[in-house]
């Protein structure tokens, strides 16, 4: 609450003062004229009455001319009832009859504003945080019809963000923030409206969620895209198995194919230096992989540099035994 306090006093300090003093060039003109012809009279005719009377003309004068800025509207009063606004540029106005009740900034104003702790429609704390971009289009409401147009814009908005918020789940709070600013511009809007202020635009900051809440929502996420991962890899293996089914009716006319896919492997596995593989013994005989496997033995010998000749010899009958030759 302290936040927007401070924000609204903010927004105010940047605003004009509504009956400030303002000193202008042509004033100052006003004021010197009659004090210097009021100092030549005492000069001349050395009576301090025209001095005086200079210088109480000068002081009524000095409040007749007013200059407003570009972007500023004056709001006039006359013996306290509206007569109208007056500006940009220079105006005159009558010393004590006419007064200055209020300078209106028309630009665009910014206006911070936050909800604290407050409940989404599913009972979720949180805090968020905003911006309102407003301005005023008519001046004379904004003067007559509202005592302090910027705070009542600023407690408006805060009022209009706690409704959305309440009725506002936090997936979509999370989610959907274009569709909550422009609700929130538009209750807002209808709001102010009254008061002579439009509002532009409206646009969260951030939304802030408990630690805990946090920390839930992470491990929810994470277990999501381990869930996915898993379908993925399911659906792969789902993949793959029809591919093998599909190789399996390739392979079951074709024996021949089948020996030279398997003798593809085992080179595969076995031509890396230090590699080890496990053949079963049905396969060796089905496909007749005695003469490969005994090549691969010697092949591998030789790979790593082996001096014992017994196991070469050995190796070697292995190799002959399997190919039908007889061997020295």
């Amino acid at each position: 609450m302290g936040n927007i306090q401070q924000s609204l006093m903010e927004t105010r300090s940047n605003l004009p003062a509504p009956t400030a003093p303002r000193l202008n060039f042509v004033s100052v003109l006003a004021f010197v004229a009659p004090v210097a012809l009021g100092a030549l009279t005492t000069l001349w005719t050395l009576n301090p009455g025209g001095a005086i009377v200079g210088v109480l003309l000068g002081l009524l004068l000095a409040q007749s001319p007013k200059i407003a800025r570009q972007w500023e509207r004056a709001v006039i009063l006359r013996l306290g009832k509206y007569i109208g606004l007056r500006g940009p540029g220079l105006f005159w106005i009558i010393p004590f009859v006419d007064q200055v009740s209020a300078w209106i900034d028309q630009r665009v104003i910014t206006t911070g504003f936050a909800a604290e702790e407050t409940l989404t429609s599913d009972t979720v704390p949180v805090n968020v945080d905003a911006v309102l971009f407003w301005m005023v289009y008519d001046p004379e409401k904004a003067a007559l019809e509202v005592q302090n147009y910027p705070a009542a814009v600023g407690w408006a908005a805060q009022t209009a963000l706690r409704d959305i918020i309440g009725r506002t789940s936090l997936s979509d709070l999370l989610r959907g923030r274009e569709r909550i600013e422009d609700d929130l511009q538009k209750l807002i809007d209808e709001r102010s409206n009254p008061w002579g202020v439009t509002v532009q635009s409206v646009e969260m900051r951030d939304v802030i969620i408990p630690a805990s809440l946090q920390d839930a929502m992470s491990r929810e996420a994470q277990a999501a895209r381990e869930k996915a991962a898993r379908v993925i890899l399911a659906q792969a293996e789902v993949e793959i198995a029809s591919q093998f089914d599909k190789a399996a009716e390739s392979y079951r006319d074709n024996p021949t194919a089948l020996h030279l896919r398997a003798m593809n492997m085992l080179y595969e596995g076995l031509k890396e230096k230090g590699a080890l593989m496990l053949v079963p013994s049905s396969a060796v005989e089905s496909m007749g992989m005695g003469g490969l496997i005994g090549a691969a033995a010697l092949r591998q010998q030789a790979l790593t540099g082996s001096e014992d000749k017994s196991e070469k010899r050995f190796a070697l009958r292995v190799l002959c035994e399997n190919l039908g030759v007889l061997c020295g």
